[in-house]
């Protein structure tokens, strides 16, 4: 992780943008009442302040207070102007939820709103209430509310585990971020537990029960330090960026820091364990941090694998990991990280240099030391780990130094000759002065192109070049005059100092490029990995980009029924050998490296490393080379750690996209069988009832009876054994659709018969309305499966009697349009909800009106669609441009005249 390198004497943006959102006077006010648990005193506390914002002149409203019937809680709501709740239906009962509209629409300076957690019964505008709260702001209105530490989202799960009990209403924890003020109610666990026993938060019973399990004495301890602890967090933060908006220089002792740093030292790991350790002790956040500059490109593969190493041993441990770009001097760019971070305490290593170096390149430590100011720096002396026994294949991993490139010092001579010709031509007509110049540009030259030595040697080169042949006496290295001494001595130092600086700016080039060019590649994997929507999309780009990036062959295990298998590979591969499957199996089982070139099982052919994420290890990778030496250098092997970091979580966040899918599936598979079994209750018992009913009453009245209630009586056991029919004909209809088992039989129909033999077997159904048939003489035939066609009318003619007022109109209308015909069936209801024109076809989906739901079983459109595509159209739903209704039209396709002739004749 880097950070950005930021002048800690200008504002932070960040905290400047913050700062202006809360001074947005359009916005209302937030304040939460926090409280460890119900029962201490939120509510109660909350209408005191309102109370004494009321009597200084205060507009104040109660949107909703939930009392719970105590007595002092109800005496101070009396005085309040009380916004009405509104009722709301929900399963034959009415609820009373809070009136935001009448709120909105009344407009007070402040709204006191109890239960920040609230769910609000289902038809309101918002699902939850903290969601009105939102609305109030925005309409600048200012909200005092209440909220228990138990409803906060992110420690939802910290509180289950205490108190074994899951709340199931949670607020963001954006809401608390947002919040202009955080009061906390807290209250003595003792004096919580009194007042319970007392009935001051529960009745009698409830709060036995209470006491036994929710209202322990450790739960309300655990509990009052998460509210606490949180509310201090959120002052923390609410300091820091006070501090970075007003480029305060820190570090204000309002709450602990720590900052450990860290270099390629072996010593390092035992600082960043100290640092864990003092920052437990002091309850307090961490970060490891390491100046990477020019210095970097100086240190071997070892040193820069051991600094890598202790980074992800501080996140490993809790901490944060940060890079900073170094600039000249370690010890500024230190303490301005620490000031803009409010750290107060610095951990540094004792370090082992002697005083020649010191005195020669200065000390980090003293430097801090000296300009920490309020700072607490710790020196210790750290523990080197213990090194690990070393073999000959990774003695291998660490690349030697670079060798001694003769060639560089040569270039920088022969460039310095170049530049003493080019002067000796020029000096007799520009002088001793310019001559100088012209081999300080040769010294800069050679530095830029090959570093420091190189560029010394070329100073040293030009020095003398310049005394023998410009500085009298010529010819001679010897200096007559002292003032030229002055000059030759001014020379070779500014010779030096450029020299050093063009060295310096090449080496920060290089890491610049170096580090740009490591971010691109990264960059581009993370973009690809971001575009894979499948595991097997993830795990092939995964494959090929280490195999790219590293130049070795890739294999990515995961695992399955107990094992590891392979699952991809570059190039591909399938399966391994006993020896590697075992390498990557104790790889998986253990998450440390096994195989070739690791200390367990080193005779297996590939490297297994394996792929880990904050919940554990998701997989496996292998990797294999044709060479004998070594698979991975240090500097490849942080590379892979990368790669591999990103492949686990782009694996996991696939997984986890699965894993909701499954769980969607199964909701929806839930709601259909409930949607089924009520539909079954309720279609299959009322017409059996209704046979029932009947068939009894003639066979118990059966001469008592007159012959026209007979009739009557008989004509309800047909019409009700069609419906039954109808609906049981439906059932295996979808079941026929969804097993794929339905297969249209077309031959030529004339659209007006079907239309016809549908509209006579719904006659009873239609009877109540006016059927209006608009269909040319002109229609062409249609190759159809007649059945299935029929099916179709009929459900879609069913739907509109249904949905369609009794002496309306319901007509049936045919066009022809070149290559297809439309058919359309339109009614005169109420139409369709605009959320609705699509889900009409969702099995058992019915659409609401009124209140009530028209009897049917919600699968006549889903089945009439499936059999309209069967055969080749479609079937779509849109409400009447005309007037209020749907309508509902099919798209059948126009068969060439030959086909029809052909089928005819056949």
């Amino acid at each position: 992780m880097s950070t950005p390198h930021r002048d800690p004497d200008r504002p932070s943006p960040d905290a400047l943008l913050e700062a202006a959102r809360r001074e947005e006077r359009h916005r209302g006010r937030l304040k939460i009442f926090l409280g460890a648990a119900p029962g201490v005193g939120k509510t109660y506390e909350m209408l005191t302040v309102g109370r004494a914002r009321l009597k200084a002149g205060t507009d104040v409203i109660v949107g909703v207070v939930e009392t719970h019937g105590r007595a002092e809680t109800e005496a101070l709501v009396e005085g309040f102007e009380v916004v009405a709740r509104r009722p709301v239906a929900y399963h034959g009962a009415a609820l009373d939820e809070m009136d935001l509209d009448a709120i909105l629409a009344r407009q007070p300076a402040l709204a006191l709103v109890d239960e920040l957690a609230h769910t609000n019964a289902p038809g309101s505008r918002h699902p939850k209430r903290y969601q009105d709260v939102e609305e109030l702001l925005d309409a600048g209105i200012d909200v005092y509310t209440t909220l228990n530490i138990q409803h906060v989202e992110s420690l939802n799960d910290v509180v289950a585990q205490i108190t074994r009990i899951r709340v199931r209403e949670t607020v963001p924890d954006g809401i608390l971020d947002r919040a202009d003020d955080i009061e906390v109610v807290d209250l003595n666990p003792d004096d919580l537990i009194q007042r319970l026993r007392d009935g001051k938060v529960y009745v009698k019973g409830n709060a036995e029960r209470a006491l036994k399990h929710y209202f322990s004495r450790g739960n309300l301890t655990a509990l009052r330090e998460l509210a606490l602890r949180r509310t201090a967090d959120r002052v923390d933060d609410e300091l820091l960026n006070h501090m970075r908006a007003n480029a305060i220089a820190g570090p204000w002792s309002a709450g602990e820091r720590v900052l450990v740093c860290i270099s390629e030292d072996p010593r390092s790991a035992g600082l960043v364990r100290h640092a864990k350790r003092l920052a437990d002790r002091l309850h307090a956040p961490w970060t490891a941090i390491t100046v990477e500059g020019p210095r970097s490109l100086s240190l071997d593969e070892a040193a820069r694998d051991r600094i890598a190493d202790t980074l992800r041993l501080a996140d490993r441990l809790g901490g944060d990991a940060v890079t900073l770009p170094g600039g000249r001097r370690v010890a500024d760019d230190i303490l301005a990280y620490a000031r803009s971070t409010n750290v107060n305490h610095i951990i540094l290593g004792k370090a082992d240099r002697s005083p020649v170096f010191e005195l020669l390149n200065g000390s980090v430590v003293h430097d801090i030391v000296r300009r920490s100011g309020n700072i607490s720096i710790h020196v210790i002396t750290g523990e080197a780990t213990k090194a690990e026994p070393v073999s000959p294949k990774t003695v291998a991993t660490a690349p030697a130094k670079p060798p001694f490139e003769i060639l560089a010092y040569i270039v920088g001579v022969l460039a310095t000759g170049t530049a003493l010709g080019l002067a000796l031509l020029v000096e007799p007509y520009l002088g001793v002065e310019n001559a100088d110049l012209i081999l300080l540009t040769a010294i800069v030259a050679v530095a830029v192109r090959s570093g420091l030595g190189p560029s010394l040697v070329a100073v040293l080169a030009a020095s003398l070049s310049y005394n023998f042949f410009f500085l009298p006496p010529v010819y001679t290295l010897t200096i007559a005059d002292p003032t030229n001494i002055a000059a030759f001595l001014l020379f070779t130092v500014v010779a030096v100092v450029v020299s050093n600086l063009a060295s310096r700016s090449r080496r920060e080039a290089m890491v610049s490029h170096g580090r740009a060019r490591a971010t691109e590649r990264l960059y581009g994997f993370s973009r690809k990995l971001a575009g894979c929507g499948t595991l097997d999309d993830v795990l092939w780009a995964t494959s090929a980009q280490v195999a790219a990036m590293l130049k070795v062959r890739v294999v990515v295990l995961l695992p399955e029924q107990g094992t590891v298998s392979v699952r991809a590979g570059f190039p591909p591969e399938d399966t391994l050998d006993a020896a590697d499957l075992g390498a990557a199996t104790w790889a998986f089982d253990n998450e440390r490296p096994a195989g070739r070139g690791a200390d367990t099982l080193p005779g297996a052919k590939r490297l297994f490393l394996p792929m880990r994420t904050g919940r554990g290890i998701v997989g496996v990778i292998g990797l294999d080379t044709d060479g004998t030496g070594p698979i991975l250098s240090p500097e490849s092997r942080r590379l892979f750690d990368a790669l591999a970091d990103m492949a686990a979580l782009a694996i996991e966040r696939v997984r986890l996209v699965e894993d909701l899918d499954r769980a969607e599936r199964a909701a929806e598979t839930d709601r259909l069988r409930q949607a089924l079994l009520t539909s079954i209750s309720h279609d299959l018992r009322t017409p059996l009832s209704s046979v029932l009913g009947a068939a009894t009453t003639l066979r118990d009245l059966d001469e008592a009876l007159p012959h026209d209630a007979k009739v009557d009586l008989l004509a309800t056991i047909i019409e009700e054994s069609e419906r039954l029919n109808r609906f049981i004909v439906n059932l295996l209809d979808m079941t026929r659709l969804e097993a794929g088992a339905v297969a249209a039989s077309l031959t030529p129909q004339d659209v007006g018969e079907s239309v016809d033999t549908a509209l006579r077997r719904l006659g009873s159904i239609l009877a109540g309305h006016q059927v209006r048939l608009d269909l040319p003489t002109t229609l062409p035939a249609l190759r159809l499966d007649p059945v299935l066609f029929e099916q179709v009318l009929v459900n879609l003619l069913d739907n509109a009697a249904k949905y369609a007022p009794e002496g309306s109109i319901v007509t049936v209308r045919g066009i022809s349009d070149r290559d297809q015909v439309r058919l359309q069936i339109l009614d005169e209801g109420d139409g369709l909800p605009e959320a609705d024109v699509e889900r009409v076809f969702d099995k058992f989906y019915r659409v609401r009106k009124s209140d009530s739901v028209r009897a049917g079983t919600g699968l006549g459109l889903a089945i009439a669609r499936g059999f309209v595509e069967a055969m080749g159209g479609t079937l779509t739903a849109a409400n009447r441009r005309d007037r209020p209704g749907a309508v509902f039209t099919i798209l059948l396709p126009v068969p060439p005249a030959g086909h029809v002739h052909s089928d005819l004749a056949a």
